[in-house]
């Protein structure tokens, strides 16, 4: 073969192996994460409605869900609807709910997340007290607690109906809370492990999914800039208001 038509084979041939392992990254992370869209405003002022989020669908796989984390999951009241979520007590915590106090094996938790303004327990009359999150199940609570349909309405959401973690804002860009979604874990810092919680999710120690997250943010950006064009999934979970919001 002459020089020439080697160098050209050559070029030829890393062109389309650029070009494969592109593809091939675009539908792996295309599997790792998921677009959703806000319906509602169940998790003011952290996400408002008609927002496009990116939901990690892999770090679940090397480490349980964790307190604070923003999950999105198939709803136990419908399982045909998502909701979108904040995780406040594990498998084996104790959960106590006093109006608008949350109690967390008995810490009372300063929820920085929470807007004083958004405040509220619809469901004070349904009594959390003591209660232990079973196991594989979790707790969660929508940060506008005065409009949010979450456990202290129908109790705890499975692990198996968890899609994955909300991670961040793509869409639309220059609001409030664009980008990464916040960690709020110091809320929980003084909240002990009491119960069981063996078999929550496979725990893969020295993987560090969240660095893993970052470093392929830009590639996941440029999907959910695509994906914008896609209507995306629904989440929804507001109480029914007079003025007919949307479960």
């Amino acid at each position: 073969m002459r020089p020439a038509a080697r160098n050209q084979f050559r070029f030829v041939r890393e062109v389309m192996e650029t070009v494969v392992l592109t593809v091939l990254l675009f539908f792996i992370i295309s599997s790792a994460v998921q677009n959703y869209f806000v319906d509602g405003v169940s998790m003011e002022p952290n996400l408002h409605n008609a927002e496009r989020i990116l939901v990690d669908k892999w770090s679940y796989l090397f480490h349980p869900p964790q307190r604070g984390d923003i999950i999105v999951f198939a709803a136990p009241p419908d399982p045909s609807e998502d909701y979108v979520k904040r995780i406040i007590a594990l498998p084996g915590d104790i959960i106590t709910i006093r109006n608008t106090t949350v109690i967390v094996d008995g810490d009372t938790l300063s929820e920085t997340y929470v807007s004083s303004a958004r405040q509220g327990n619809p469901f004070a009359y349904k009594q959390i007290n003591n209660f232990i999150v079973p196991p594989n199940d979790y707790f969660v609570l929508g940060d506008n607690r005065a409009e949010s349909s979450d456990s202290r309405d129908w109790g705890f959401v499975p692990r198996n109906n968890i899609v994955g973690r909300a991670v961040l804002v793509y869409w639309p860009l220059g609001e409030s809370n664009d980008g990464l979604l916040p960690n709020v874990s110091n809320v929980f810092v003084n909240v002990h492990q009491t119960g069981v919680s063996p078999s929550a999710a496979i725990d893969i120690h020295g993987v560090d999914t969240n660095s893993f997250f970052f470093i392929v943010t830009p590639g996941i950006f440029l999907i959910g800039i695509w994906q914008r064009k896609r209507p995306g999934k629904s989440l929804r979970g507001v109480i029914k208001q007079r003025e007919n919001i949307d479960m």
